[in-house]
């Protein structure tokens, strides 16, 4: 039996970090501890399963004891990301191995933390990047392997996310830098991470441009600029928000469902003291929603990256040139939320001399394009030997994500190239060459 705590019970702990632990893994797995800020959060864990009735719970300033107490095997970090630094590095101290969901940090300086405290620990931190574990980005990974596109020289990825999926963020507590680390961090060391891994290259400088347009009290669809701290429950205003009536029309009753959040569903707010409508035009707000980055990487490819948090439809746009072809694919993501016909995702393949090639990739269920299961297995059944590639993410890839991350939104700030090596100084010549 391998012993779990975890830190955290978020919507993603209920739903995909545990629920295997207790049913499917449940003869090798014990969750012997849960911890959270939220009192009311730890009841509805063991509502929800009750097979965790009698297991321990615990407050964040407790996590010492509960390592003491319970003696996990590995901790399970599944809080909100300014809080992860603080479990990782106690579970290190104890010499715990740790479980994190991306982002593994919030800055570059914790990224340097984590490393050092691994380093002085027999734990070891797995970031738990799921993205990596989609079909086809697992194709994408074995075709740059195998060389078919030779040496890459330059990647060009424009992520899109839409007018549901973006607003979300500025409704929650992601909208402050202090506690996400913005979105460069929150959300786009996903697609950093996935760079850095297709191609097996480090990122040295970053140079970027961003901007608040959409969202913010100077957004030009706030229905009311002359008032602020709205919620959109109880907002007098929101039948003159365009936001709000695109996915609650007044016609219908029911919330049109989403895996990062459900509007308006209280059931599904599981926090005490915590709402998840707050007005995506409030003046606390203090992130980018747009950036556009230029990266180069240690080996020559450049990236050309470009995030936009408020487009008609979600998904996004892929290409990777290289010194014997191409690869490009475009994915459209919640179909039901496109308006308009979807196209079949495929990953299309340009030799440099010769014809197209179309690859069908198999499809397999579950979050992140059939990528969750897949990590799953990794992280709680060990790795797949079949598998000819690394691809579960250690506390290096996390600092990488992390620091380019910060390099983005710093890029923006400064209106200056940003050294990767700089925002990681302090373990310079430690990590990859």
């Amino acid at each position: 039996m391998k012993k779990y705590a975890v830190c955290g019970l978020s919507n993603r702990a209920l739903k995909m970090f545990i629920p295997p632990l207790v049913e499917k893994f449940a003869k090798q797995s014990e969750i012997v501890g849960l911890l959270d800020s939220d009192e009311y959060r730890l009841e509805i864990c063991k509502e929800k399963f009750s097979v965790l009735a009698q297991t321990p719970t615990y407050l964040p300033n407790q996590i010492d004891q509960m390592i003491e107490e319970t003696k996990p095997d590995c901790i399970i970090v599944v809080s909100r990301d300014n809080t992860h630094i603080d479990y990782i590095l106690k579970a290190l101290e104890h010499d715990v191995d740790v479980i994190t969901e991306k982002p593994m940090v919030t800055t570059a300086k914790d990224a340097n933390r984590v490393i050092e405290a691994e380093q002085h620990s027999k734990g070891k931190v797995t970031v738990a990047f799921n993205y990596r574990y989609s079909p086809y980005h697992r194709k994408i990974k074995e075709l740059v392997l195998e060389g078919k596109i030779g040496r890459v020289t330059s990647v060009d990825l424009n992520w899109y996310i839409d007018t549901y999926h973006g607003a979300s963020y500025f409704k929650r507590w992601n909208r402050k830098r202090e506690l996400s680390g913005g979105l460069s961090i929150h959300k786009s060391t996903h697609h950093f991470d996935l760079v850095n891994w297709w191609i097996d290259q480090y990122p040295e400088e970053v140079f970027a441009h961003g901007a608040l347009h959409y969202y913010g009290p100077n957004g030009e669809l706030n229905p009311d600029p002359s008032t602020d701290n709205r919620y959109c429950g109880t907002c007098d205003v929101k039948d003159n928000c365009d936001y709000y009536l695109r996915w609650n029309p007044r016609e219908f009753s029911e919330v049109i469902e989403d895996d990062h959040l459900n509007m308006g569903d209280k059931k599904e707010n599981k926090y005490t003291d915590y709402r998840p409508d707050a007005c995506i035009f409030d003046s606390e707000i203090n992130i980018e929603d747009t950036y556009t980055a230029s990266v180069k990487y240690n080996k020559g490819a450049l990236l050309s990256y470009s995030i936009n948090f408020s487009t008609p439809f979600e998904g996004y746009r892929l290409a990777i040139n290289g010194t014997k072809g191409r690869i490009e694919t475009q994915e459209f993501h919640a179909p039901s939320r496109v308006p308009f016909e979807v196209p079949e995702q495929t990953i299309d393949y340009y030799p440099l001399f010769g014809s197209k090639e179309i690859i069908h990739v198999v499809q397999t269920a579950g979050g992140h394009g059939g990528g969750d299961p897949v990590l799953i297995h990794d992280l709680y059944q060990g790795i797949d030997p079949r598998r000819q590639y690394e691809i579960l993410a250690g506390a290096e890839a996390g600092a990488y994500s992390i620091a380019l991350g910060e390099a983005v939104w710093k890029s923006v700030e400064e209106k200056k190239p940003i050294s990767i090596k700089e925002l990681l100084k302090s373990y310079q010549g430690q990590l990859s060459e």
